[in-house]
Order: C-alpha cells, then structure tokens, then sequence
C-alpha cells in the first residue's frame, strides 16, 4: 500500500512540475509575442510624431520630476533639444540619458536651466504649491500623478507653467500664486487646455 503512495505521488509530482514547464514555456512565448512595437524609422513621415511621444514619456517617468520642475523639448530629426529649468542637478543628467537611449536619438541638446538652490527659493516653493493646490477650483489638478500646473521658482521670481482646463483655473492659480509674500513677480505662462 505505501509503494503506491509513493509511485501516486511521484506521478503527481513529475506532472505538476511538467504543467509549471509547461506554462513557463508558453507565458514566455506569449510574452515574447506581445513585445513593444518597433518603432519608424527616422526617415518615414510619422518618425517625429513617434520621438515627441517617446521622450514626453521618458521625462514625465523620471524619479524625480516634480511640480517644481519644467521639462520642455523639441524633436527635429533624429535630434532632441531638451529645455526648462529644474531645482534639482541630477534631473538635468537623468533628462538627458533617459533620451539618449530612446531608439534613433542620436543627438540630445540639453539646455536644460539648474536653477540656484536657495533656503528662500524653497520656502516659496512650499507655500506656492499650498497656495495654488489647495484652492478648492484648483484640487482637482492635484490628484494626477504629475499635476499639470508647475511651479517655476527661481531667486524669488515665479513662473507657472503648464495647462489647465479653464480661463478661470489660469486666472485663480496666477491670483493664488501673487498672493505669497516675498515673490519679487509671478508670470503666469498657464495654457488652457480644452480637453484636460
């Protein structure tokens, strides 16, 4: 009685470890299936639709891109010129290496501002942020994993960058934002963005 214990469960052991195989081989057959799409190549009419889409991806997925932060680019070609301005140095670098390695970027210009770090500048920041997103018309930007309204400080001066989905959103952050004390100017460069 026990040997056909034993031979049961050693039959019920090699297939169940048959079906893992099993399974492993095919999941990785459908995953191998499913890869990303290749991409157009640099010469075809749709490439830089393509690239624009790829490196606003790339940018909006680094770690440390925040509501402080401003990462503008232009695609031309196979070239991306990086732009804006940014409180903390190492996005400069990450911006640009997350670009290079998308597939045909065979040039980055990055012109990307580090602006000064400042005890003044970041206590601005702060009392920005509660300012503009915590006014009740204005909550709603902030619940987006990155929220479209950002803030640009840089010695004291304010810029708002960005899009909302109202004339009324863009006058409210720009009132809320003159409203801080110690902000030498605010300029209010906000888009309005019908379909946000």
């Amino acid at each position: 009685m026990t040997q056909l214990r034993r031979d049961s469960f050693r039959s019920s052991a090699m297939l169940f470890f048959s079906l893992l195989l099993i399974l492993a081989f095919t999941g990785s057959a459908f995953a191998n299936s499913r890869e990303k799409p290749q991409p157009p190549t640099p010469d075809s009419s749709n490439y830089e639709t393509w690239l624009t889409r790829e490196v606003r991806h790339e940018l909006v997925m680094l770690p440390f891109y925040s509501v402080f932060d401003n990462l503008q680019y232009q695609a031309e070609g196979t070239k991306v010129t990086l732009l804006g301005q940014v409180s903390r140095p190492v996005l400069k670098g990450d911006a640009e290496a997350a670009v290079k390695h998308i597939e045909g970027v065979e040039a980055v210009d990055n012109q990307i501002e580090v602006l000064p770090t400042s005890f003044g500048d970041d206590r601005i920041r702060r009392a920005e942020y509660r300012a503009i997103y915590s006014f009740p018309n204005l909550r709603m930007y902030s619940l987006r994993s990155v929220p479209p309204i950002h803030i640009i400080v840089n010695s004291g001066h304010v810029t708002l960058e960005g899009s909302v989905a109202t004339e009324a959103d863009k006058d409210a952050a720009g009132i809320r934002a003159n409203a801080i004390p110690d902000v030498f100017s605010v300029v209010n460069n906000l888009r309005v963005d019908k379909g946000q």
